[in-house]
């Protein structure tokens, strides 16, 4: 059967069009900096590849040239939509609700948009993926795949915030976690090479959007994200942790809008924020010339992951390895290196030759007497999104 995955991010479309359950993988492709002037789009199949930059201002634009190019008489690998049985969608925030893959019907669709608040930068590009979906394809099941549903299994120590019962007992305020599909993918990847039974595991997922989790045992304990995709990591645009006295400072005493100071922690700050570029490419490229902001950003982004891990550390008493995954992860040795640099007391020392690679596999990049591996595990959130839609449909 034919499964098109799409995996909308706060920036980018990832699509790939596969045969389940073969996982072979018909084309694939990227739709890359949405809403800025250079926005491009990517395909590519057995017999073409295709590279375009192109005015693509929102989502929805971006899916429609995708569908564009899968029907494309020339290049595409599709007569007819009626071809696509099911349609996987990444959804990334499932609220108390959704803890289990789910075919999209109208309630599930209502509920998505319940959660706009939650994740302004990713739900809404979800569900518009969702509509564009079912008009362009009407005879094929339109499945959600929830990046919370992975860190189901973190403790309540771990997920509830220290503010009244009643906030969680009422109103289901709580750590969630995002980023579950790919931390889920990469850490039973790792596992499974490492052979290690009861292992302790750090993944770092670094794109745009940015999270770490702890993982035990192959089970989510702890994870970086929270009730929305704004804390922990420094990112793309968004701030990570900050210390919250300071909206209430910007609204009381600076005379910010609530609604300005969110979206001045969602889209205006991070890398942006520090640098006034997004793409990290961009900023490494700058500190290169001696851009000293940029140079005072990696250094702020890379020593908040350091003190993650140390952090996940404590809460596993060990640690087996770190994994590097992502756009920003798998391929950018600039941030693996400085992530590793002076951390010999976590029993970690990154081989900086075997670090300047971009892998497309499993990847070791630690040192001969690093006690805790390296690895870079590139991530494939659509390959798990097929399998779990594959399997809904079939159980």
């Amino acid at each position: 059967m034919k499964i098109l995955v799409l995996n909308s991010g706060s920036s980018s479309i990832k699509y790939q069009l596969f045969n389940m359950p073969q996982e072979e993988v018909i084309c694939s492709g990227l739709v890359e900096r949405i809403g800025q002037q250079n926005a491009e789009i990517h395909f590519k199949s057995t017999e073409y590849k295709i590279d375009e930059v192109m005015d693509i201002p929102n989502h929805k634009v971006g899916l429609e040239q995708v569908v564009n190019l899968l029907l494309n008489e020339k290049t595409g690998v599709l007569k007819s939509t009626s071809e696509i049985d099911a349609v996987g969608h990444r959804v990334v925030h499932g609220g108390s609700t959704f803890s289990d893959t789910t075919v999209i019907n109208q309630e599930v669709k209502d509920k998505i948009k319940t959660l706009f608040s939650l994740a302004p930068q990713h739900n809404p590009a979800n569900y518009e993926g969702i509509i564009v979906a079912e008009n362009m394809f009407p005879k094929a099941k339109q499945i959600a795949v929830f990046d919370t549903a992975f860190h189901q299994t973190i403790p309540v120590e771990a997920y509830k915030y220290a503010i009244p019962n009643k906030f969680l007992d009422e109103n289901n305020i709580r750590k969630y976690g995002f980023h579950g599909t790919s931390h889920k993918y990469v850490s039973e990847k790792a596992i499974e090479y490492l052979g290690i039974k009861n292992s302790k595991i750090i993944t770092i997922h670094l794109g745009n959007g940015c999270s770490m989790t702890a993982v035990k045992e192959g089970k989510s304990i702890d994870t970086t994200l929270g009730f929305g995709p704004v804390t922990g990591l420094v990112m793309g645009t968004r701030s990570g942790d900050i210390d919250h006295s300071i909206i209430f400072h910007l609204v009381n005493n600076l005379g910010y809008d609530l609604n300005d100071v969110n979206s001045m922690l969602q889209k205006e700050s991070g890398m942006f924020g520090l640098t006034g570029f997004s793409d990290l490419r961009d900023i490494e490229s700058e500190a290169e010339k001696g851009n000293k902001d940029c140079k005072l950003a990696l250094d702020m982004n890379t020593y908040r992951i350091k003190k993650y891990i140390g952090e996940y550390v404590a809460a596993m008493n060990g640690l087996d390895a770190i994994v590097f995954t992502a756009g920003i992860g798998e391929n950018s040795d600039f941030i693996r290196k400085l992530v590793c640099t002076n951390m010999e007391y976590f029993g970690i020392e990154l081989d900086e030759e075997k670090n300047k690679v971009r892998a497309k596999e499993i990847t070791e990049i630690h040192s001969n007497n690093s006690k805790t591996k390296i690895l870079i595990v590139p991530t494939n959130e659509e390959v798990e999104i097929a399998k779990q839609s594959y399997n809904l449909i079939h159980n």
